[in-house]
């Protein structure tokens, strides 16, 4: 059994990996080639092509369309003299989504592992995935019902993130292990991980803690940052605002321990959400971006939530900020609600505890069977029993 599978950033490399590790346990002969990361790497893919090449899909990325175009093709190329059982693109739809169209095209079957999110930009995009993809695995339950319902083949396989994070964690613990206060009212701030969030972020975040302390003076403060360029960034807004007195610990990494840790977080929106409502944290979710592209995802935008959290939900169950209304007052107040309403912050504790409950799937193993399964469909397999008797391919 030979596989195809190309993923793109650190998310996709664990992503692959994890599925990888899964496939093996149940084809011990199988063989993995593509792109991949160290930890797809380690798992035995051999990589035809540093992964970092594909950590640059966007807007980003023109500068190096064309040597992307032509990795693209050749990896077309190499797959169709010699192919594969089947072929796995994770994430990166800009880059896969072309490349499993082509390989499609040449009779290769393919699959993608993380659905784009077509169900809330671009939704044209729909059309080329039809086209390009056998089966499409999700992380989430909403994504598996909009493909279904646009008769695209679907599994939903639960987030890893959810099998990773404990249901219940010790926080006093964590709080020794950063040197934070034990017993203080401990707000969690992330403004997010690349340099361009924090320029757009920093001094929202810091006249938001300034506006906090006027008001409740014994609050602190825990700031991760995931290395010293972004952390650097923040104590420039520090010193611009005049707020270098505010009590804010500065961690570099760590990020998930300074969420666990705190009693609410205010974050940039994105996957430290989704990491926030895991830990069963309440949070308030901003983000501001020019107001060029804040204008082109209006028009272009199908969902008017943008949080992880309530588009899990289905309804509004964590305040979201954004652009206009991203201001420290407002930002400030959501979060005093937060703390002054203790039975508002259980609801939503007991509201992102089901969520947590409802992507806990075991993905790895699921993703894997449903590999397996699409290949059975297509082709006899060996089957292998495991250790509680049942069957497995």
């Amino acid at each position: 059994m030979r596989i195809g599978i190309v993923a793109g950033e650190v998310s996709g490399d664990a992503l692959g990996a994890g599925l990888m590790r899964a496939l093996k346990r149940r084809l011990p002969e199988v063989r993995f080639e593509g792109i991949g990361g160290p930890a797809m790497q380690a798992e035995g893919c051999r990589s035809l092509y540093p992964m970092e090449r594909l950590s640059l899909i966007g807007f980003e990325a023109l500068g190096k369309l064309p040597g992307l175009v032509r990795m693209r093709r050749a990896l077309a190329a190499h797959f169709a003299a010699d192919p594969p059982d089947v072929f796995i693109g994770v994430d990166v739809p800009d880059f896969n989504l072309g490349l499993e169209a082509m390989l499609k095209a040449a009779g290769i079957r393919t699959l993608h592992y993380v659905s784009p999110t077509v169900w809330a930009w671009r939704r044209w995009r729909i059309r080329k995935i039809q086209r390009a993809v056998d089966h499409m695995l999700t992380l989430f339950p909403f994504e598996a019902k909009y493909y279904r319902d646009r008769r695209v083949p679907v599994t939903f396989v639960g987030h890893p993130l959810a099998d990773v994070i404990p249901e219940r964690y010790d926080a006093r613990a964590l709080r020794r292990r950063l040197a934070l206060p034990a017993d203080a009212t401990l707000i969690a701030l992330l403004p997010g991980s690349r340099a361009s969030e924090l320029n757009r972020h920093a001094d929202l975040f810091v006249k938001t803690a300034a506006w906090l302390v006027k008001r409740q003076p014994a609050l602190q403060f825990v700031a991760p940052f995931v290395n010293a360029r972004t952390r650097a960034i923040f104590e420039t807004a520090l010193e611009r605002c005049r707020a270098t007195h505010l009590p804010i610990t500065r961690v570099i990494g760590r990020s998930r321990d300074a969420m666990a840790a705190a009693d609410i977080v205010l974050l940039a929106s994105g996957t430290a959400t989704l990491e926030a409502a895991l830990l069963k944290k309440p949070m308030v979710v901003t983000y501001r971006v020019s107001w060029f592209s804040y204008l082109l995802i209006r028009v272009l935008a199908h969902v008017r939530q943008y949080a992880l959290p309530n588009l899990l939900a289905g309804r509004r169950i964590v305040p979201e900020l954004m652009q206009r209304d991203a201001v420290p007052e407002k930002l400030g107040q959501a979060i005093e609600q937060l703390l002054t309403h203790p039975g508002e912050t259980r609801r939503l504790t007991g509201a992102l505890g089901r969520i947590h409950r409802m992507l806990k799937r075991n993905a790895d193993e699921r993703a894997a069977e449903a590999v397996i399964g699409f290949l059975k469909r297509r082709a006899r397999l060996p089957v292998r029993r495991t250790q509680t008797g049942g069957s497995r391919s």
